[in-house]
This record gives C-alpha cells, structure tokens and sequence, in this order.
C-alpha cells in the first residue's frame, strides 16, 4: 500500500531520535531542516552526529533506550540496527499515540522520510512507497535542478498578493496565472 503524502507542522511537536550512526545523523539532517526541538537517545554517537548535536544545542542521553521514553513524544525516529527494538519501540508507540519511523523497517513505521526539495517555503517531497529509494533520490536531483534560485523571492510576492488581496475567485485566478507564468518562464 502507498504512504498518503502529508506534510506535518513540526511547531510544539517534540521528536526523539533513538540511535547515534550514520542513518540517524541523515534523519536528524533531515529533520533539523524543519524543527530543532530533537532529543537523541544512544549510548554512542558518530562524530558528524556528535558535532551537529553540539552545533545544533540539542539534547542527547548517552544510554540505551528505556521503556518509556518515547511518553512525551509526538514523533519517534528509531535509527539502530537492532530489528527486536524497532518492533518494541513501534508497538510502544501506540500505546502514546506517537508516530514512529524504524528506519529500513517498513512493518515498522506510521510514515517513511520521502526525499525532498527544500528552498525555504518550497518543499517538493518524492517517494516511492519505498520501491526505489535510489529513484526518489535520482527524482528528487532531477526536480532540485529544474527549480531557479530565485523561486523564495517569488514566494514571497506571492504570500505579500494573499496577505493583501481581498478572498475570491478573482484572486485566485490571479494568482494561479502568476504561478503559471513564473513556471512557463523556467523552460526558456
């Protein structure tokens, strides 16, 4: 079955990561491009989790996970090898109603991280389902390419004509060819 692609509002949402290696860093990466209230559980870290822990002045418990910990948590991101612990801490996650990701793991997850695009407001999340992350990722290069630099200065007059500009039809067909438009201008 497809993942419904959402995009979660991350404000007053706190997100614990379990795990300390290559694959949580990449998560914490991704993470970090939408919220900073983090907190890391591992009883040890790479030295790039390490440092963007520091840099980012965010929480970390060096320790094995315990029963529990995932109690004050909207989102759990469970990113260790151990297949036996992502199973635990998933069904643990209903118990708090907490959305949990086990990396790799797909019996094990209320969502997948998709690959995206994000240049300030715009974000343009790929996935596959988990089919082809290679393909998502080869996708999401492609998009990355074909979207100008100058597409957060756009945004920005376009969120100032909403702010502005009385509700209705007229507004929106304004606005939908003024999107139109800036688009068409891309392939030239």
């Amino acid at each position: 079955m497809s993942y419904f692609p959402a995009f979660l509002k991350l404000n007053n949402k706190k997100i614990l990561i379990v795990g300390g290696g290559h694959v949580a860093h990449e998560k914490l990466e991704h993470l970090l491009d939408f919220t900073k209230d983090i907190v890391v559980i591992a009883p040890a870290l790479s030295q790039a989790m390490s440092e963007k822990i520091e840099k980012e002045n965010l929480t970390f418990h060096k320790r094995v996970y315990k029963i529990g910990d995932i109690k004050e948590y909207a989102i759990v991101v469970v990113a260790v090898d151990d297949i036996p612990l992502q199973k635990e801490i998933f069904e643990e996650s209903k118990k708090y109603n907490c959305l949990c990701n086990a990396v790799d793991s797909v019996d094990y997850c209320d969502f997948i991280f998709p690959s995206y695009v994000k240049k300030d407001d715009l974000t343009i999340a790929v996935s596959t389902s988990g089919a082809s992350p290679a393909m998502a990722k080869h996708l999401r290069l492609y998009l990355q390419n074909l979207i100008p630099d100058g597409v957060s200065d756009f945004l920005n007059e376009m969120k100032e004509l909403r702010k502005t500009l009385p509700k209705g039809k007229e507004r929106m067909k304004m606005l939908d060819k003024k999107a139109q438009d800036y688009i068409n201008t891309w392939s030239k």
